[in-house]
């Protein structure tokens, strides 16, 4: 071979291999775009998120936008085809994000920053009227208004409290969900806040809400302790979190990540996360592992 066929070659070969690289490189974005969840999407949050996205683009150089969508699923939804790149979302949603969309979790919530502290609880409550319910062992043949499919603390965790408060019934999550099976009837909220209304009205008689939120709407004068009563709380519960979408890029992702493990506006985690004193700090798939686990088992026994 000649010095000009070498050349040649050489040169060839070089347009290859950058070809194939290009072809696994994620694109860097111009634009991010958040997703939250409606419980996180309320009147009093707006402009606390509105203050994270204008850090955030300051600290990223790129646009920031949020969206608020309907309920988790489309959250997980809008991860897995590149609708939104990044949200905030608790455990359950966490879990199937990752399954469904290959999200990462990149922060946790925690009072102070402590790992300990990262967690929270399912309430189930009543009307503070009521005198006939005052247990969880009050609520068969009731009505329960639950928040999401794929709420934690609106509906894993709850369903899992009322399976094992009931043994000789042998419940499924199915008989909790299906008019007449326990329930005199089940239906859905789309959002604690709506839940908490609905028993406080008298539209339902038991709702699951967790106990941050009710602080949080207490709190901002939506409603007062007098209003509820609370029959039951859960277990410790995987606080919510942030994930990113698995088509960001891992320099992106970690600056993302290093920017929300030192954000300190405190209006942004009293309105938004709806704990003042809390922080984020990092997190992983291992952090959830137990809500996956109790996932896992109920539709094992569906």
């Amino acid at each position: 071979m000649n010095k000009k066929s070498i050349v040649r070659a050489l040169a060839g070969i070089m347009v290859a291999a950058t070809l194939l690289s290009g072809c696994g490189a994620k694109e860097e974005k111009e634009k991010i775009v958040i997703a939250y969840a409606p419980n996180e999407s309320t009147e009093e949050s707006a402009d606390a998120r509105a203050g994270l996205a204008k850090d955030l683009e300051e600290a990223l150089g790129v646009e920031v936008e949020e969206i608020q969508a309907s309920d988790y699923n489309a959250i997980v939804e809008a991860l897995r085809t590149g609708k939104a790149d990044a949200a905030y979302i608790g455990a359950l949603a966490i879990a199937y994000a990752s399954d469904r969309a290959e999200a990462i979790p990149v922060a946790m919530k925690a009072p102070d920053r402590d790992r300990s502290q990262a967690v929270y609880h399912s309430l189930l409550i009543t009307s503070g009227s009521r005198d006939d319910i005052n247990t969880i062992e009050d609520i068969k043949g009731k009505t329960i208004a639950f928040v999401d499919p794929e709420s934690t603390s609106g509906n894993l965790f709850p369903t899992y409290e009322i399976i094992k408060a009931f043994p000789d019934e042998n419940l499924t999550s199915d008989d909790l969900h299906t008019n007449g099976k326990f329930f005199e009837a089940a239906s859905y909220s789309g959002k604690h806040q709506a839940g908490l209304q609905a028993v406080i009205r008298g539209d339902v008689d038991v709702v699951p809400i967790s106990d941050q939120i009710l602080q949080s709407e207490i709190a901002n004068g939506n409603a007062k302790e007098e209003d509820i009563k609370i029959i039951h709380e859960s277990e410790a519960i995987p606080a919510e979190g942030f994930v990113v979408s698995k088509s960001m890029s891992d320099e992106l992702r970690e600056k993302f990540q290093e920017f929300l493990v030192n954000y300190e506006n405190e209006e942004y985690f009293g309105k938004v996360i709806k704990v003042p004193n809390a922080r984020f700090i990092e997190a992983s798939i291992e952090d959830y592992q137990i809500v996956i686990d109790l996932n896992n088992t109920l539709d094992t026994e569906e």
